[in-house]
């Protein structure tokens, strides 16, 4: 069976999402990350990612990683196209063309739109979206968002989803990566093939129900 360590407020939204979208049972190891918790190693502390037992499984403390009947994987976006391949279905290549579209999709998320989401979604986390220095920092991330905007409004311009006009894994982590700079809505208006593409990822089963385990997650904290 497949275990995703991290809890869904996390980048491990990203393989449950996946999971969900494969059909394929799996278990939920609720790993936190350590920085909100007030002393994580207390012995009454949730398991975190400073946790001893989780560190075991990833030495760098950092969530997502998976366990694919003894396969430990523990990069969010790798581990996603590692399950698209191992399942197959229309969420993976169908060819070695397709295969590295998928690829070079996901590394284009990683390198040239996430350096910039992730500060913005970290500035609403630490609530400093209306302070002075959180507003610069979105500022300065939303205008590094421009360029790959741009590149991925010109790409659907002639079809929906980016690989071979149908939704796989490369629209599921591209659609993650872009989540996370949502808060700017003016910035999609702006680039309307792209807010149209996200519609229709979002419009997904799969991603209602990753969503609600977010949604679950956040009641209970």
């Amino acid at each position: 069976m497949l275990t995703i360590y991290g809890v869904y407020c996390s980048r491990a939204s990203r393989n449950y999402w996946m999971a969900e979208e494969l059909g394929i049972p799996f278990k939920s190891v609720p790993v936190i990350q350590a920085r909100l918790l007030a002393d994580p190693l207390a012995r009454e502390a949730r398991l975190s990612t400073k946790s001893p037992s989780f560190l075991a499984v990833n030495p760098m403390g950092l969530i997502p990683a998976i366990d694919d009947d003894g396969l430990v994987l523990t990069e969010s976006l790798a581990n996603n196209l590692y399950l698209a391949r191992k399942h197959g279905g229309p969420l993976a290549g169908s060819d070695l063309r397709e295969e590295g579209q998928m690829l070079a999709w996901t590394l284009w998320a990683a390198t040239e739109v996430e350096p910039h989401t992730v500060k913005i979604v970290l500035a609403y986390d630490n609530a400093r979206e209306n302070t002075p220095e959180g507003k610069a920092i979105i500022e300065t991330s939303v205008k590094g968002l421009e360029r790959p905007l741009a590149r991925l409004e010109a790409h659907l311009q002639t079809q929906d989803y980016v690989v071979d006009n149908r939704f796989t894994v490369a629209d599921l982590n591209l659609a993650e990566v872009l989540r996370y700079a949502m808060s700017e809505t003016y910035l999609f208006d702006r680039h309307p093939r792209v807010k149209a593409w996200l519609s229709r990822c979002h419009a997904r089963p799969a991603f209602e129900k990753m969503m609600a385990g977010r949604r679950k997650e956040a009641e209970a904290a």
